[in-house]
């Protein structure tokens, strides 16, 4: 169960989330933070990660990973590609 409120998480999520996105930038891909919605942070996607077979990984084993390590152990991040707006949950939290 997560501790924090879904306006606690995106402020945490929206000051951690620059340093996270320069491993994406490494690889020439784009990072947006979304919101949050019942615990999960959303991120878009896009850049050479738009498409990317690896963005998966990339979402779970590095974005969620860290956020874990310096939010919560139990924070789940999804990412969306550009144009996937629609698979987002209504009444976002948004920074």
């Amino acid at each position: 169960m997560m501790p924090f409120t879904d306006e606690e998480l995106c402020g945490a999520v929206s000051n951690f989330l620059p340093s996270i996105a320069e491993y994406v930038k490494s690889h020439d891909g784009t990072m947006n933070f979304l919101g949050v919605k019942d615990g999960v942070a959303f991120v878009e996607l896009g850049g050479t990660c738009n498409g990317c077979s690896m963005s998966t990984a990339t979402t779970k084993m590095v974005i969620q990973k860290k956020l874990r390590e310096l939010i919560h152990p139990e924070l789940i991040v999804e990412s969306i590609f550009p144009g996937e707006e629609s698979k987002l949950p209504a009444a976002m939290i948004t920074i």
